[in-house]
């Protein structure tokens, strides 16, 4: 199962809301023993704009729907102290399960990575690049140590892009995939946190 966090084309406040949600939400994941990927994330000067992360577990179904809808930060703005506005919100959009793709239906290659790790980055081949032969989409992967991880989440991934590309062929479905980061239903909010501490209140 896929989760985006989106801060809906918002103001830099929902943006830290996003970052700030994504980590409460990974320890609470800890909790339901729901192992959670961070496929994808779109950083901001503050936080971030967005982030894409798969769900595996018994319990994903159960906090899959504790956190599906609009979430609520009441906080007087951290970059902005003399702001008006004391009420920041980010959507949490839930996707369905995609259509699973085979191995042989991609090509993997696994190369070295690349950027800071001291000596492991630079003599091992632990980073993947995955690419879908029928349409060509790619991706490369070096966020975990083992091979065997970057693989898993480089087939996640293209299968999130693959997705993506399917969407955009019916209007439709690619309009309201789109219109989620852009739309945020305020007044009725799944979960509500408050203050710099982002502690959460019972609704």
């Amino acid at each position: 199962m896929l989760l985006q966090f989106s801060s809906a084309q918002g103001p830099e406040e929902c943006c830290i809301a996003v970052e700030k949600a994504l980590a409460y939400f990974l320890n609470e994941a800890k909790q339901y023993d729901v192992i959670v990927d961070i496929l994808e994330s779109l950083p901001s000067q503050q936080g971030l704009k967005s982030a894409l992360v798969s769900l595996e577990g018994s319990d994903t179904e159960t906090l899959a729907n504790m956190w599906s809808g609009t979430i609520q930060w009441q906080c007087q703005s951290p970059i902005r102290p003399k702001h008006k506005r004391k009420n920041w919100f980010l959507s949490v959009i839930r996707f369905s399960p995609l259509q699973a793709i085979e191995d042989s239906e991609i090509v993997f290659e696994f190369i070295k990575s690349q950027g800071p790790g001291g000596q492991h980055v630079n003599k091992t081949c632990s980073a993947v690049r995955a690419k879908h032969i029928a349409t060509n989409i790619s991706v490369k992967v070096q966020s975990e140590r083992s091979q065997h991880a970057n693989k898993k989440l480089a087939k996640q991934l293209i299968f999130w892009r693959l997705h993506e590309y399917q969407t955009q062929q019916v209007s439709a479905l690619d309009k309201q995939r789109h219109l989620s980061h852009y739309q945020i239903e305020r007044g009725n909010a799944k979960k509500i946190f408050s203050g710099k501490e982002f502690k959460p209140i019972l609704t």
